[in-house]
């Protein structure tokens, strides 16, 4: 896959995929809130922390070198 065609598809990613991921996390909690089904703190606080930073270890990949200049162009 092209540089820029990672840095356009991380920039869909960051911009569509996470607030449907973010909407689609906070709906299983909240639905397992509304059925009365209430972990206790610490095990809902580490559900959160793993729902927040799951998402990034399979699209790792996509966000890898977006920083950088662009390997592709010479002389820049």
């Amino acid at each position: 896959m092209t540089y820029k065609a990672r840095k356009r598809l991380a920039l869909f990613i960051l911009v569509i995929g996470l607030p449907i991921y973010i909407i689609f996390a906070a709906g299983i909690m909240s639905g397992m809130m509304n059925n009365q089904i209430r972990f206790p703190w610490p095990v809902e606080f580490v559900v959160y922390i793993l729902l927040g930073i799951g998402w990034a270890f399979p699209l790792k990949w996509v966000f890898k070198g977006i920083g950088q200049p662009d390997p592709d162009q010479s002389g820049r």
